[in-house]
């Protein structure tokens, strides 16, 4: 599994590497600075996560019950959460309204706070 994880944070960050290259290059004279900046927070967040993920993966510090279920926390809560501000800031852009879905963006949150507290209550239980 740590190999699945390692790999996934891999393309989590090359993808938002890409998406903010995206965002400052190519959307820069479509989307009012607001609606950049949301999309700049989806960019952050997904690399932060990536991040997240290859620290999970990379380490023995954390019991492979809580790596598999932090690594779907987080696969689940960056879709939901940077997908769903990418959408909403891309919003005007498109023909769907992605204000009609919007309500995943809070729950895409809370599964990326779970994760955190999961690596928070596995270090609890590490012995000195």
């Amino acid at each position: 599994m740590n190999k699945v994880i390692l790999i996934t944070g891999a393309i989590l960050g090359v993808l938002s590497i890409i998406l903010g290259a995206f965002g400052a290059h190519g959307l820069k004279t479509h989307l009012s600075p607001e609606n950049l900046q949301t999309f700049e927070t989806g960019v952050k967040y997904q690399m932060y996560h990536a991040l997240f993920l290859l620290f999970i993966g990379g380490t023995t510090l954390v019991s492979s019950g809580y790596k598999n279920i932090i690594f779907y926390l987080v696969i689940t809560g960056v879709v939901l959460f940077s997908g769903s501000i990418y959408g909403l800031a891309t919003n005007e852009l498109t023909s769907f309204n992605f204000k009609s879905i919007g309500f995943v963006t809070p729950i895409g949150g809370l599964l990326l706070i779970v994760s955190w507290i999961l690596l928070i209550i596995d270090f609890l239980k590490l012995q000195d």
